[in-house]
């Protein structure tokens, strides 16, 4: 028996997903880094900046579900859990010297 027979639409279909692979793993690095960024701010007590980085992760996340890197549910899954990790940090008091 012969080898199999490729049609062009598949390899033309799996060129495609190949392609798609990539960039949804660009954009899942991106957010990943994003989000440790953020839990950085949150460790450090740094309320301002952990908002600002906040706002930034969900419009990434919402970005990411609109390319279709990844599913909608856990785009909002991550978005509640980040945001009452930022509603805890207790802002950082700073004395005088």
């Amino acid at each position: 028996m012969a080898g199999k027979v490729v049609r062009k639409s598949a390899v033309k279909t799996f060129a495609q997903s190949e392609k798609a692979r990539l960039r949804h793993k660009a954009t899942r690095n991106m957010l990943w880094t994003l989000e440790k960024k953020l839990r950085a701010a949150v460790e450090a007590g740094d309320k301002s900046a952990a908002s600002d980085l906040l706002k930034g992760q969900y419009a990434a996340l919402d970005k990411a579900v609109k390319s279709g890197a990844m599913h909608k549910n856990k785009a909002n899954r991550k978005k509640s859990r980040l945001g009452q990790l930022v509603a805890k940090t207790a802002p950082v008091e700073i004395k005088p010297a």
